[in-house]
């Protein structure tokens, strides 16, 4: 048995063939099957402009010409594009010419500033970058002048009217025919960024043949004339997921360009959507608004909620509607491992995760790598085909597989009798706002920079829609008084992602330490929780 770091053994890999979950072929080639097969599936993408529609036979051949104009510019087989854009029809053309051209697609979340942005560019080595000009109050124009030099990034390239010298119209690139390119199933189709216990986001590595595998086990969940509503940004996994269903299963997708509650109970009565995955920030603002706005939402059954903690009052007010929560576990590195089914009784939907998804294997390990009985709680160790491939790091795969290719996921969990997995704690430490990854370390080192900081941690702080806030605990220097304004302004002035100021502000005298001096987080926590200190905007 092959056991480097990493590696799944063969045997796996032949039983994941031989059960249809793992394909010998290119992204580009499923793309072009799904849109020979299936070009009027449509694509509604909901924004500022209105609606705008497409059919997948449209999205594939503007993918290829597209992919020609980039073969043309320059662009060759292994490149990355990265692109940073609000949902958007362009969103769907470029993971088309990306595959086609035999890129990687790089989709950024896309409200990361420049302080995010240099990083990702930097360590994916970037070739193109394709942004708007400006999208509602983010200037991306402004953010490209306050990028440094980066050698690798050859062509950047705006989507708009307003295009710098120096810089290329996405509208007025060269036409060009498009070159075949290798269809190798194994060869980097995309990358993505996620905060975790470091304080940069982390290149996280998939290949056709594990996004195919991800998609493969969709094909069952729902009618090939079902609608998905995908709430999602493009740079979150999901969301590149929602992309994904319409082009390689012809699934018809409504995509939102940003979320808007109202307008989502609207379209899930109009296009009598039965299932969509979100956040419980998702959920309540939808039931909310469709109570409000009398929206008919009895077609939509199910709702697929995951990536924060699931509070059981909204679990209850939905299966009051006739909505089933089916709580689910995921990540950026592993999309799928577990999700509970509309029949699970409800005691399973509401206090576990599901059990594993076909293909998938799941282990409860101790800090050592070995297995721990059932019911006892460890560290969630997985793998499947639609595991990724490693980090762009390679030093962070070290420490994140055990032999046989078991991906250590960071987050506690327990298994039941019944094969139910259900994740009770996290040993990384972040926070995870509105379905979003945060890192600590990165929040309190920007922290650091704020007049008067002596010293920061950074904690969730529980928030019934979003899940947690950023809640910043601070000791100060002698009569310094730090506000949530100034931190904001702070971080603004860096260029951080908004998302990652802080909401929620505690002052005090000391921290609770370990005898090594390391902040005590969950002792943090209980404090905070106790106290009552926590101040929100």
């Amino acid at each position: 048995m092959d056991t480097a770091p990493g590696r799944m053994p063969s045997e796996l890999e032949a039983d994941w063939r031989s059960r249809g979950l793992w394909q010998d072929i290119s992204l580009a080639e499923a793309m072009a099957r799904c849109a020979l097969d299936r070009p009027t599936a449509p694509m509604h993408l909901f924004g500022a402009a209105g609606e705008r529609v497409t059919t997948l036979g449209e999205v594939h051949a503007e993918g290829r010409r597209l992919a020609g104009a980039f073969h043309a510019l320059g662009l060759r087989p292994g490149d990355t594009i990265a692109m940073q854009l609000p949902n958007c029809m362009e969103n769907a053309v470029l993971f088309q010419a990306a595959a086609l051209l035999g890129c990687t697609m790089l989709p950024i979340v896309h409200i990361y500033g420049p302080h995010e942005l240099t990083h990702i560019l930097a360590d994916s080595g970037a070739k193109a970058l394709i942004v708007p000009d400006r999208w509602k109050s983010i200037d991306y124009l402004d953010r490209l002048a306050r990028l440094p030099d980066l050698p690798a990034l050859r062509y950047r390239i705006v989507m708009g009217e307003t295009v710098p010298e120096g810089m290329i119209a996405l509208a007025g690139l060269p036409a060009g025919d498009l070159v075949p390119c290798s269809a190798d199933p194994d060869a980097l189709a995309l990358l993505l960024y996620t905060s975790g216990t470091t304080a940069a986001p982390k290149g996280v590595r998939h290949t056709s043949r594990s996004l195919l595998a991800e998609l493969a086990g969709q094909r069952g969940e729902a009618p090939a004339d079902d609608f998905g509503l995908s709430p999602w940004p493009s740079g979150h996994i999901a969301g590149t997921l929602g992309i994904l269903a319409h082009a390689l299963l012809g699934r018809p997708m409504v995509i939102l360009e940003a979320w808007d509650a109202a307008l989502a109970a609207e379209l899930v009565d109009r296009f009598k959507v039965r299932q969509m995955s979100g956040t419980p920030f998702h959920l309540s603002g939808m039931m909310e608004a469709a109570a409000r706005d009398q929206r008919d939402i009895t077609s939509f059954t199910q709702f697929i909620i995951g990536a924060t903690t699931v509070p059981p009052a909204l679990v209850a007010a939905s299966e009051a509607k006739g909505i089933r929560c089916c709580r689910c576990y995921g990540s950026t590195e592993m999309p799928t491992v577990s999700q509970c089914a509309p029949d699970d009784p409800l005691d399973k939907r509401l206090n576990t995760d599901g059990r594993p998804n076909a293909g998938v294997e799941v282990r409860i390990v101790d800090d050592s790598g070995f297995d721990l009985q059932t019911g006892m709680e460890g560290e969630v160790a997985v793998r499947g085909a639609e595991r990724f491939v490693g980090y762009t790091d390679p030093a962070l795969d070290a420490a994140s597989f055990l032999p046989g290719g078991w991906f250590l996921t960071g987050d506690i969990g327990r298994l039941d009798a019944e094969g139910y997995l259900a994740i009770t704690d996290r040993k990384k430490d972040i926070i995870i706002r509105g379905g979003e990854n945060i890192s600590s370390r990165e929040v309190e080192e920007l922290l650091q920079q704020v007049p008067g900081v002596r010293e920061a941690a950074a904690i969730g702080s529980p928030d019934p829609r979003l899940g947690e806030r950023v809640c910043a605990v601070l000791l100060v220097e002698d009569g310094a008084a730090p506000t949530l304004e100034l931190i904001g302004r702070v971080f603004n002035d860096l260029g951080v992602a908004r998302q990652k100021a802080p909401e929620a502000l505690v002052i005090l005298d000391t921290f609770p330490r370990t005898p090594t001096g390391k902040v005590q987080k969950a002792e943090l926590r209980r404090i905070l929780a106790t106290s009552g200190q926590i101040t929100s905007r």
